[in-house]
């Protein structure tokens, strides 16, 4: 009956290894003392070698089934030496020809330990750096030259004055005085909600603390993203925010300059803005057409006015200077942002973790939800002025 107990095996190859050693010593006795060993010890040695090469078989298939079942679903993909002996086809060719062969040992390459995933790489533990390596967020700053508000409605409404027909003037006794006349229109400015949310299981969120933190960080930026957008070009149709930029006024040069540059373009808007009553505060520009006012340079290769080695915010002609990629490239908007403009928080932005419907409750799941409603009343369009930046 075939021995299948891995002691057993182990413990009769013992057996057979010191019933080797002892033939082996009396062969080699033989051999010195007439030349070769004789039939007798010969087949013994060749019994007791063939018996060993059985015994290692079953002792490397016990091995196996051992392995097999304690790495069930872990797809092991290296073998044992054992493996590869047993698997090998010198030790296979050894079994064969053994009964009729002198030869009494053979060799077998063993393939070479090396980082590979099927060798001994699944011992190497990574260099785990701790935290996430987050994406980078854009500066957001059209926000910050509003003037702040709050509303407790769904509809700002505020009176715009449209016409002033101004006729005083000198007036003689007993003539009738001037009358002069104004006009104010009704304007409305919805609140508008801006939300999105993110799926994520309760396992995770218990396992990670620090991601929910993470997600809500995430989820406020990408509000803050949208409202920029919607603030500077909100088309004003459904849904939307009517933005500044959609509003303001087309630049129109006061003046003629010959060879304007983009510097000289900005100067006219400025001057526009002012032409209106409305001196600007500010001017913002996509930062590659920033950048190619910065590089400008006189014929002697010199900077016009930018100094490198200044640490200075943004400024031109006296006014910030914001760059955002939120701005179109070749494109400018340059006003009095605090008096043209205002924006109204119905609701700030807010993240809420819940699981009240089905599907999340059975599937171990909460929604992560961010939202805002806010509204922007632009009380004086010609406060600002748009237009392209390169000169025609």
């Amino acid at each position: 009956m075939p021995i299948e107990n891995q002691e057993q095996i182990t413990a009769e190859l013992k057996k057979i290894g010191d019933q080797v050693k002892e033939a082996g010593e009396k062969a080699l006795a033989e051999a010195k003392k007439a030349g070769d060993m004789n039939k007798d010890t010969k087949a013994t040695v060749d019994e007791l070698l063939i018996k060993q090469g059985e015994l290692l078989v079953r002792l490397a298939d016990v091995e196996q089934k051992a392995a097999r079942r304690g790495n069930e679903g872990q797809g092991n993909q290296y073998k044992s030496v054992g493996e590869q002996l047993t698997e090998s086809e010198e030790f296979k060719k050894y079994i064969e020809e053994r009964g009729g062969s002198r030869k009494s040992s053979f060799s077998f390459p063993v393939k070479a330990i090396t980082s590979l995933a099927a060798s001994a790489g699944d011992g190497v533990a990574p260099d785990r750096l701790p935290g996430v390596q987050l994406l980078p967020q854009r500066r957001l700053t059209v926000r910050d030259l509003i003037s702040p508000g709050k509303t407790g409605s769904n509809l700002v409404q505020f009176l715009q004055e449209t016409g002033f027909t101004n006729n005083a003037a000198t007036t003689g006794e007993g003539v009738r005085k001037p009358e002069s006349s104004i006009v104010y229109d009704l304007k409305q400015a919805p609140v508008v909600k801006i939300p999105h949310f993110i799926k994520a299981s309760t396992e995770i969120l218990s396992d990670f603390p620090q991601l929910q933190s993470m997600i809500d960080v995430k989820l406020r930026y990408g509000l803050s993203l949208a409202e920029e957008l919607q603030l500077l070009k909100g088309s004003g149709v459904g849904n939307n925010l009517n933005g500044i930029h959609t509003q303001a006024t087309n630049y129109a040069a006061p003046i003629v300059i010959s060879g304007a540059t983009r510097i000289d373009v900005l100067r006219l808007a400025l001057l526009q803005a002012e032409m209106a009553e409305y001196p600007s505060t500010g001017i913002i520009l996509n930062p590659i057409d920033w950048a190619a006012i910065e590089l400008q340079k006189d014929s002697t290769g010199s900077y016009i006015f930018a100094n490198p080695q200044s640490l200075a915010q943004p400024t031109l002609w006296g006014r910030t200077v914001v760059p955002t990629q939120a701005m179109t490239v070749d494109q400018f908007l340059c006003g009095a942002f605090q008096l043209g403009a205002q924006i109204f928080d119905r609701m700030q932005a807010q993240v809420t973790v819940a699981t009240e419907n089905e599907d999340d409750f059975v599937n171990n799941l909460v929604t992560i939800l961010a939202e805002e409603r806010i509204a922007m009343a632009v009380h004086r369009p010609e406060a600002f002025v748009k237009g392209d930046i390169t000169p025609p």
